[in-house]
């Protein structure tokens, strides 16, 4: 692994082999077996365009290829912060391809969240859009490139329909090179032997309030987390994935999300993202979901035929609200993940029955554990609890401020480890020493119980934790 990454301890590796939860397959290698078994049918869609899985990873291959024209070498980070566009799937996979270490960044995020990524991962590249929202996120990258010299390339997403301000490739006095990210386009060389047991990509995690951490997500990790989130929801060829949280985000990215998707045949529908704009609220400004009108969001559903979707619970009370009176076609769903916090019990019944499917309250850290309730759960359990943690070999603990273990059904900080859940953050060993026990535990920083069966209840942010976590 990287250099300031904590590795699972030896132990614990080979017991996640042996269990067949690590396979040994980079994510890039997947999508390229994705795409020989499903090549002519629709990978992504985003408003009139789609792409085929052939075509996604013709595009993957090729700005791979660019990357490393370009100069970029494998092991290096490359900080991602683009909105729920194509771009953002083909950017990702197309520098895991090149061995290249993508950090997934929200598009909210400004001073001082980005320069301090950058520090931290010592980026040499950084893809954004060049102005969206109103706020220039080249000017932002060029101030970052003249404060550390390592940040050397800068490539700028382009809205259709716009021009960039900043024109074509260029240089700026620092040495900074800048470029369309649509120039990055060239005939593939040979693959490279890339390993599983790295660094696949960086997620973010943090208190609000706090710089955020870097996690450290290696391809053998993830891919079982997709791998088993996918099979938990049903996930099959004929499904399609309506991402409206942030693409980047735990959820809408692999939980199953996107990727979720990809790995079965499915479609993954991006919508805009309302935590795209610094500061909204879960309820997506006054507007709702998605960044959009509730009207959108639902057209959306009918229009592609969705059959599952990840929604925060401030947008699915927001939807409650509307749609007795919204005129949609809701029939495709089947599924709809509530992500986070618990809906009340009334509220979670109305939108069941007014959505006419399943709900799957999730919880999960961008360390790793997702918490998930299963198809043939009973309501009591879909509508009161959080479910079971996803994997059999998710190791999980509710403990007192003195970390010992509360009895069953009391209150305490969740604590987790498991074949998907990291040891500790990237180059962060102070504050490693109280994210994680002595024994590999990572501290969620939530209040938790469980029940008989087993299943948890995440009741709220652990007292004194500054707000929470960050909704990843």
């Amino acid at each position: 692994m990287l250099k300031g990454c904590v590795p699972w301890p030896e132990g614990f590796v080979d017991r996640y082999w042996a269990a067949g939860h690590w396979r040994g397959c980079t994510l890039d290698n997947l999508l390229r077996d994705w795409a020989l078994q499903y090549g002519p049918r629709t990978a992504l869609v985003h408003g009139d365009t789609r792409l085929t899985y052939a075509n996604l990873n013709r595009r993957v291959d090729r700005m791979a290829a660019a990357v490393r024209l370009r100069g970029l070498r494998p092991g290096q980070r490359v900080v991602v912060q683009l909105p729920n566009v194509p771009e953002f799937v083909i950017t990702v996979f197309a520098l895991m391809r090149a061995g290249v270490v993508p950090v997934l960044c929200p598009l909210s995020y400004r001073a001082p969240q980005v320069p301090y990524i950058v520090r931290v991962t010592q980026a040499v590249g950084y893809v954004g859009p060049s102005v969206r929202h109103g706020f220039d996120h080249t000017a932002m990258a060029a101030g970052i490139a003249a404060q550390w010299p390592f940040l050397r390339r800068v490539f700028t997403y382009e809205e259709p329909g716009t021009s960039s301000p900043y024109g074509g490739l260029t240089t700026d006095p620092a040495g900074c090179q800048y470029s369309p990210l649509a120039a990055l386009d060239s005939p593939p060389g040979p693959p490279l032997a890339l390993s599983a047991d790295e660094v696949a990509f960086f997620e973010l995690a943090g208190r609000t309030g706090e710089l955020p951490l870097l996690v450290p997500r290696t391809h053998n990790d993830y891919a079982y987390q997709v791998r088993a989130a996918a099979e938990l929801a049903g996930l099959a060829v004929h499904d399609v994935y309506l991402a409206a949280l942030s693409a980047e985000s735990t959820f809408a990215f692999g939980g199953p999300g996107i990727v979720g998707a990809l790995s079965v045949g499915g479609t993954a529908v991006l919508a805009d993202s309302v935590h795209d704009v610094p500061g909204a609220d879960d309820d997506g400004h006054a507007a709702g979901l998605g960044g959009q009108e509730p009207a959108a969001w639902l057209s959306a559903v009918g229009r592609e035929r969705v059959t599952i979707t990840s929604l925060t619970p401030g947008c699915a009370r927001r939807l409650v609200d509307v749609l007795p009176a919204a005129e949609a076609d809701l029939s495709s769903l089947r599924l709809v993940q509530i992500c986070g916090e618990a809906l009340p019990r009334e509220t979670a019944e109305r939108l069941a029955a007014r959505l006419g499917c399943r709900l799957q309250p999730v919880f999960g850290l961008p360390e790793g554990l997702l918490v998930m309730t299963r198809p043939e759960d009973p309501d009591e359990t879909v509508l009161g609890t959080h479910g079971r943690p996803l994997s059999p070999d998710d190791e999980i603990r509710i403990v007192d401020a003195d970390g010992q273990d509360v009895p069953e059904g009391e209150p305490g900080e969740l604590l987790a480890r498991g074949p998907y859940t990291v040891r500790g953050h990237y180059r962060e060993p102070d504050r490693n020493a109280l994210a994680f026990t002595p024994e590999g535990y990572v501290r969620s920083g939530v209040l938790a119980r469980r029940d008989p069966a087993g299943n948890v209840v995440v009741t709220g942010p652990l007292e004194g934790a500054g707000g929470g976590r960050h909704d990843r």
